[in-house]
């Protein structure tokens, strides 16, 4: 599909300057990388994809379920540091144009959402809280009432997270995804793979998205160290990648 109004991209952990566990392209100034090396791959990924770093916003993420509508009256909010994001934010969604939405990202699964003919975006961060808490319908039900969209005419990408090969998880955790069924959660000895990709696919496709305009890249982040950060790999000291998304 062709959408040149459309700007967005998933990072990986390759083209910026950090180092250590943090190399290159750390993205988050919440994890103990040196602040200015965080900002300046921030604009390196701004040049990149082609928004002004100042005209960005990211929320403050905790694993919940709040989608906040933004517009310029929030531009820069978590851009230069984490005491201006957006409090308690794990989904963005606006109708301005260049207005970059981020979220960040080191196992969790980034979903980037665009209605075609209104040309409204939308970020979301969905770990596995999120992701049981159907976010991804909670971000449609959001720009639904506040920006018009209308889910068939969404397209949603799905992008690199931790994925059901390197998944595994007690009991607690996967009862939460039973209503998903077997293409989603199994038992594999005395413990549970979680399919997060097919958990946000199917819930979008429940809130109305056509499957047809759904993509997954189903890139594990915990198997491939050399292009992504993972928490579950890592451990608490490692970076993270972002989705981006804006109109052009």
């Amino acid at each position: 599909m062709d959408l040149p109004w459309l700007g967005h991209a998933f990072t990986t952990r390759l083209g910026g300057i950090s180092e250590g566990p943090f190399a290159t392209l750390n993205l988050g100034y919440t994890v103990g990388d040196v602040p200015e090396r965080v900002l300046a791959n921030r604009r390196l990924l701004a040049a990149a994809l082609g928004y002004d770093p100042a005209r960005t916003v990211a929320g403050r993420q905790v694993h919940g379920e709040k989608v906040a509508v933004v517009t310029m009256r929030e531009a820069g909010a978590g851009a230069f540091g984490p005491e201006t994001a957006l409090d308690a934010t794990d989904g963005l969604t606006t109708g301005e144009v260049g207005l970059a939405l981020l979220a960040f990202f080191a196992d969790c699964v980034p979903v980037l959402l665009a209605d075609t003919v209104k040309r409204v975006v939308a970020v979301v961060h969905a770990g596995w809280r999120g992701t049981a808490r159907e976010i991804v319908r909670r971000a449609l039900e959001v720009m639904a009432a506040n920006l018009q969209v209308v889910p068939a005419r969404c397209v949603a990408a799905i992008g690199p997270a931790i994925g059901p090969c390197c998944y595994e998880v007690d009991e607690p955790v996967a009862a939460a995804f039973r209503p998903w069924g077997e293409k989603v959660v199994w038992r594999r000895g005395n413990k549970w793979r979680v399919d997060l990709w097919e958990a946000n696919r199917q819930t979008l496709i429940a809130a109305g998205v056509p499957p047809e305009r759904i993509a997954v890249i189903r890139l594990c982040t915990c198997c491939h160290p050399e292009l992504f950060f993972s928490y579950r790999r890592d451990g608490v000291k490692t970076g993270r990648m972002a989705g981006v998304i804006f109109r052009r």
